[in-house]
């Protein structure tokens, strides 16, 4: 039996036509159909279509990216089809695994993928580390300035509950907390406990 598999982004405004008709006229009998990134492994369609895999069957995609973003996952379900008997046909790549320098080609060209997620990694780092020396500090802006901060200590001194402050700096109660534990923390004003 040929079985097709066709995924796009919950992120992407796109729909699975396009994919579904390759398919089709690919020969697919049966097509399963999935809305979720190729990065993650917990795929209902993707595990319902690898439990329906037989001995002579053939999985088809439009291409190689629609069945995984991630070597490891990527070789996982091959894995699991050569386990099967089974074989994987990409469309778009003409990648076809049923003989040995199929097999070959897959495995290199997943390799240059994970090497590019490798190099887009480490440059993603570099820029932050530049960032940093520059002063530059990525994250959450806080959500209480400095001089916020110590209207809350202020009002914490003068006995105002800690739900009583959130609500009056529009923050969670938690924001409170952390200007208490990091007082704590540094030991450099003596508090009282939060109420």
């Amino acid at each position: 039996m040929i079985l097709g598999y066709a995924r796009v982004s919950k992120a992407d405004d796109q729909d699975t036509a396009a994919q579904v008709a390759a398919l089709k006229a690919a020969g697919c009998e049966r097509v399963f159909e999935e809305k979720a990134s190729g990065g993650r492994w917990d795929r209902p369609e993707l595990h319902r279509l690898l439990d329906q895999v037989r001995a002579g069957d053939v999985l088809v995609v439009w291409k190689l990216d629609r069945l995984s973003r991630s070597l490891k996952d990527l070789l996982h379900v091959l894995e699991q089809l050569d386990k099967a008997g089974a074989a994987f046909r990409s469309l778009t790549e003409a990648i076809e695994t049923a003989g040995p320098a199929g097999r070959m080609m897959m495995q290199m060209l997943g390799s240059f993928a994970e090497f590019e997620r490798a190099m887009v990694k480490e440059r993603t780092q570099a820029g932050l580390k530049n960032a940093r020396a520059h002063g530059r500090v990525g994250g959450r802006q806080p959500k209480l300035t400095s001089d916020q901060k110590i209207e809350v200590r202020a009002m914490l001194d003068a006995g105002r509950s800690a739900a009583d402050i959130a609500r009056i700096f529009r923050v969670h109660r938690a924001t409170i907390s952390r200007v208490v534990a990091q007082d704590r923390a540094s030991a450099s004003t003596p508090l009282r406990a939060v109420p």
